[in-house]
């Protein structure tokens, strides 16, 4: 099993420049490079109490894909609501860009996120954009920090007393290399700090260096960056020199749920799927099931499963089944198979290490499969899982509306789409419980649905086998 921690620095993967405090590389976000003076040291997120995820999805509106994560902190009402406009913003500004196009391959904006920096005095966090729009996907950066006596969120630019000076010694780095460019306000958009007390700016895919080169990012020195820095920005150094590298902890020993005598083959059962989170209505959506003494299956996004472990253990504890939907929610087919096998296996490690339990089920972002998607799969030794009833209550924000597809939709080995990420969704839930229990279903996992027949790794299911009430044609 990986065992790769995410929240130990930015991942280089090309040749860092220590000399000049430059590094060019990869923009993958995994391995660390110890010597590398562009390292940012994030926080864990499961380390903050109280922090929940939001997100922004959209499945083929106007041909395209938009999967947009953000953190939420209590008591950080400014900085939550900067963290939600700059959601909404880069929304807006995508399907601008894309426009009503229906080409395959879809258009695509994905965002991700990072804690910079937490500490009574700030919280910084680290955006993480990805477009494709065809070809080759774009990255760009952007940190937002936050005041906490101040109650006051900011960009970058709020760290620096002499944003002239910062510009000037990031381009005397960057001329170290050869490169000569006019460094902008904006193309400072995303400043944090070392684990060390430098101050490190990253650039954009193609801002300063050929596109090819991936991540670039420029360090200055604590002391040199010290005086040039603003009160906000000496607390945000100061937490950056008190933060501690995340560390491996035990897994955790997860009871087993009781098992249930349910036979599918015989039993008319449907497994609802709630995909993408958890979020701020997953816990609210736990105590709907627990009351109708319902099953359901999860599959959780890496990166928001990793900020909340202890609702994974509910889950787990409570008979429901957690499964892999990828880091970061980007379309897999995509991706090359070793970024594929990164996302699916980063998910793994996370899943694992919140409940004990190794994933044996991943559901693909936008259900899309190909043969590099397949072939990760079964090397993990999971079976991909979609569904044959599609809510679609990601689109239409509305509970009789979710209530009614879901119901409608029902058959014996149904794998029925739904979001715990969307409070309306949520509100539905047990409406759409009573109503399928009524009509004499058992609510179960996927894996229950199969009964003793064994999801093979690598495979694609959609539905359940068909058992005897489908056969017979009482539906």
């Amino acid at each position: 099993m990986h065992k790769r921690r995410f929240f130990g620095g930015i991942a280089l993967a090309a040749a860092v420049l220590t000399g000049c405090g430059v590094a060019t590389a990869s923009p993958s976000q995994d391995d660390t490079v110890p010597a590398d003076p562009t390292k940012i040291r994030f926080v864990d997120p499961a380390t903050i109490t109280g922090l929940t995820t939001r997100t922004l999805n959209e499945g083929e509106s106007g041909g395209r894909y938009v999967h947009i994560s953000h953190p939420e902190f209590p008591g950080a009402a400014a900085l939550n609501e900067a963290l939600a406009e700059e959601a909404r913003r880069q929304q807006r500004d995508f399907r601008a860009a894309t426009g009503d196009t229906g080409a395959a391959p879809r258009p695509e904006l994905n965002v991700d996120w990072q804690v910079a920096a937490f500490s009574d005095q700030v919280i910084g966090v680290r955006l993480r954009t990805g477009e494709f729009t065809g070809a080759n996907w774009g990255n760009s950066v952007r940190t937002l920090w936050y005041d906490r006596a101040a109650e006051r969120a900011t960009g970058s630019l709020g760290l620096l007393a002499d944003r002239d000076a910062v510009r000037q010694a990031v381009q005397t780095k960057l001329v170290d290399r050869g490169v000569t460019p006019t460094l902008t306000d904006d193309m400072l958009d995303s400043i944090a700090f070392s684990a060390d007390g430098d101050l490190v700016v990253e650039f954009d895919d193609c801002q300063v260096f050929d596109c090819s080169q991936g991540r670039v990012a420029a360090a200055v020195p604590k002391d040199q960056a010290r005086p040039l820095l603003s009160a906000l920005g000496r607390r945000a150094q100061e937490a950056a020199l008190g933060q501690e590298a995340a560390t491996a902890t035990p897994r955790p020993t997860t009871p087993a749920p009781a098992a249930r005598a349910v036979d599918c083959r015989v039993a008319k059962c449907v497994a609802l799927t709630f995909d993408d989170g958890p979020g701020p209505y997953t816990g609210r959506l736990l105590d709907s099931l627990e009351e109708a003494g319902a099953r359901a299956t999860f599959f959780t996004v890496g990166l928001n499963a990793a900020a909340q472990p202890e609702i994974l253990r509910r889950m787990v504890r409570e008979g429901h089944l957690v499964a892999n939907h990828s880091w970061a929610h980007r379309d897999l087919s995509k991706q090359s198979s070793s970024r594929v096998a990164d996302s699916l296996g980063r998910t793994q490690d996370a899943l694992a290490a919140a409940t004990g339990v190794e994933p044996t089920l991943a559901r693909p972002p936008y259900g899309a499969v190909n043969k590099d998607v397949r072939d990760v799969a079964k090397r993990l030794g999971v079976a991909l899982v979609n569904w044959n009833v599609d809510t679609r209550d990601w689109k239409d924000r509305d509970s009789k509306t979710v209530t009614s597809r879901a119901v409608a939709g029902a058959r014996p080995g149904a794998i029925i789409l739904l979001h715990d990420i969307h409070r309306t969704t949520v509100d539905a839930v047990p409406a759409i419980l009573k109503a399928l229990k009524g009509k004499g279903y058992t609510l179960v996992t996927v894996p229950e649905l199969y009964g003793e027949a064994t999801l093979e790794a690598g495979q694609l299911y959609t539905s359940g086998p068909l058992n005897r009430a489908t056969r017979d044609g009482d539906v």
